[in-house]
């Protein structure tokens, strides 16, 4: 883990989750996406400077994140597949399952929207 790291969690008062050191298994979903990093841009070329290193780190960064396809997701990417499920849920919990009804005005009255 490296100094910055844990000085920024630090000053968040924040308490890094690690295991043991060097143990690879502890933590696999975030290693193996430390893999794909430094296959995909890491070792694919030499490097003249940190800057270069980590310009190139947030625009691959903003891809995984944002922009590549997913196939479980039917080729979407990752955000557009976020904001449809949110629109989705929305959707769902607002729309009443009888809209023919009209809703009581009387006090204390208990209303009941359905998840259509």
């Amino acid at each position: 883990m490296s100094l910055a790291y844990t000085e920024r969690l630090k000053e968040a008062g924040l308490l890094a989750s690690t295991g043991s050191t060097g143990d690879s298994y502890d933590n696999a979903m975030a290693e193996s996406i430390n893999g794909l990093y430094k296959a995909e841009v890491i070792h694919r070329k030499s490097w003249k400077n940190r800057a270069e290193v980590e310009l190139a780190t947030l625009t691959w960064v903003d891809w995984y994140n944002n922009r590549r396809l997913l196939g479980r997701l039917g080729h979407t990417p990752p955000a557009e597949a976020e904001k449809a499920y949110y629109a989705s849920i929305e959707t769902m919990i607002w729309q009443p399952e009888f809209t023919d009804k009209t809703l009581s005005r009387k006090p204390g009255a208990v209303q009941f929207m359905g998840l259509g």
